[in-house]
């Protein structure tokens, strides 16, 4: 089969140091599966030579899932691959504690826990975009739940064995990108359910989740 040139979607813009970027999501398919990244481009930038991109941070069965991996990422994690991705060429030291770490970016990403959003109502029935945010945000909780029940050396060690490969440690600035594609590996192999039956779940237990969230992140214990 002929391989297809890579595709470029929108995904929007965002505001980094006083520039305007747009982002695009770019996705291709080798012999198994389809590859998917984030590309930045300035807004003054015409040719896809002006652009700055991550490395593959998806990879999954069908284009549609990337797509909707990807438009389910919220602002700050966006913001933070663009700026990890100004820095790719950075200097590569290692960092201690690299649980925690990925531990604390979950958390700062956790809708379910963001305290801005205690007295506010959650979501109807009919606000499908906004439930599907609060999904993409509980599926990255139970990574960062599943994080939490390693072993610090067993989360080192299962961090080289998925990004095998890989020439960088976590103390370089564009480590975001490389915490993503651990992120979606581990999302990936646990049993999640799917959308709809989260929903409904959801729906008739809203101060549930949210007591999950706060307590896993903000109190820094488990559930």
């Amino acid at each position: 089969m002929q391989a297809l040139p890579p595709r470029h979607r929108s995904v929007g813009f965002l505001d980094q140091e006083g520039e305007t970027w747009a982002c695009f999501l770019v996705t291709f398919r080798d012999a198994d599966r389809w590859h998917g990244y984030l590309s930045f481009r300035r807004g003054d930038g015409e040719t896809e030579q002006d652009e700055i991109r991550t490395a593959v941070i998806f990879l999954e069965e069908s284009e549609a899932e990337i797509d909707r991996k990807a438009r389910g990422l919220g602002r700050p994690l966006l913001s933070g691959l663009l700026a990890s991705a100004l820095h790719t060429a950075g200097g590569r030291n290692g960092t201690p504690r690299l649980r925690g770490w990925f531990r604390h970016m979950l958390a700062e990403n956790s809708l379910l826990a963001d305290p801005s959003r205690a007295d506010q109502e959650p979501p109807d029935r009919e606000d499908v975009a906004g439930l599907r945010s609060l999904y993409a945000s509980y599926r990255l909780d139970q990574v960062a739940h599943f994080i939490a029940l390693l072993r610090p050396e067993d989360f080192q060690h299962a961090v080289d064995r998925i990004l095998e490969g890989q020439a960088f440690d976590f103390g370089a600035k564009d480590r975001l990108q490389f915490a993503m594609m651990v992120v979606e590996y581990i999302e990936r192999k646990l049993p999640l359910p799917p959308f709809d039956v989260w929903m409904e779940d959801y729906l008739a237990h809203p101060d549930t989740y949210q007591l999950y969230a706060h307590t896993l992140h903000r109190e820094g214990r488990l559930p």
